[in-house]
């Protein structure tokens, strides 16, 4: 959903069904491919690929990049997390607004119903 609100925001657009084809070049997504690596390093707990993942980011984008990505990966994995484990259900008006995205991406099935 941040995505999609950036994106109206920024004026970027991003293509959320390349989260599911892997298609990051079309996602619009700047350097979509290396931050998808290392995402996808970590959820798998692949140590070489984090390692390389983390040495390309820092590379091509900088130590401050790395910090901020890995930053990011962490608050995406808890937030949710934290949700999830007290029932904290999703609020009407986020239902609303990530309808069509939770189609795109087959989400509908995983939404919890009181």
């Amino acid at each position: 959903m941040r995505l999609r609100v950036s994106g109206q925001q920024t004026g970027h657009k991003y293509q959320l069904d390349t989260i599911m084809d892997g298609n990051y070049k079309r996602s619009g997504l700047p350097n979509g491919n290396i931050l998808n690596t290392f995402v996808e390093s970590i959820i798998d707990r692949n140590e070489a690929g984090i390692s390389v993942a983390r040495s390309t980011i820092t590379n091509e984008l900088g130590e401050c990049a790395l910090v901020d990505v890995a930053a990011t990966i962490a608050a995406f994995n808890a937030y949710p997390r934290m949700a999830d484990s007290t029932g904290i259900p999703l609020e009407d008006a986020k239902k609303e607004i990530t309808l069509e995205m939770r189609k795109e991406l087959g989400m509908e099935a995983l939404l919890y119903e009181e």
